[in-house]
């Protein structure tokens, strides 16, 4: 979080493959004006909601239950300024939104979580810590 902390104050942030949604709340405390959470998995719905009530965060806040990828795909460009991605390794999620991002980059920048040895889209930034990794892409706009 903290190599994204200057492009976090006043931003849209979306967080793909949510979870319990530390990341767009980290992002929420951390300055961002919005938090968007995508998330399919009923369990990890739960916890989202039970943490977004719990940081009193809802006003800031939207929950899209449905598939991250298949969201990602429907937006706009620059529909918003900071996503965060940490989809399932197994799935190849990671390349995929990727890519999508890179023929149509619907934020300013994409964080995409990955396995450490998994083959990434040229043009990121990527930070590798033990068997994870994290890739980076901005946009030019």
């Amino acid at each position: 979080m903290s190599i994204l902390q200057l492009d976090l104050p006043e931003a849209r942030v979306l967080d793909l493959y949510a979870g319990s949604g530390a990341l767009g709340l980290e992002a929420l405390s951390r300055g961002a004006v919005s938090a968007d959470f995508v998330e399919k998995n009923p369990k990890s719905l739960r916890a989202l909601e039970e943490n977004i009530a719990a940081l009193e965060a809802g006003g800031l806040s939207r929950v899209h239950r449905q598939s991250a990828l298949a969201f990602a795909e429907s937006l706009e460009p620059l529909s918003y300024d900071v996503a965060f991605a940490d989809p399932p390794y197994t799935t190849g999620d990671a390349a995929k939104l990727a890519e999508h991002w890179k023929a149509s980059p619907f934020s300013r920048v994409l964080s995409v979580e990955h396995e450490a040895k998994a083959a990434m889209p040229e043009g990121g930034v990527t930070r590798k810590y033990g068997s994870t990794a994290i890739t980076f892409y901005r946009s030019g706009a």
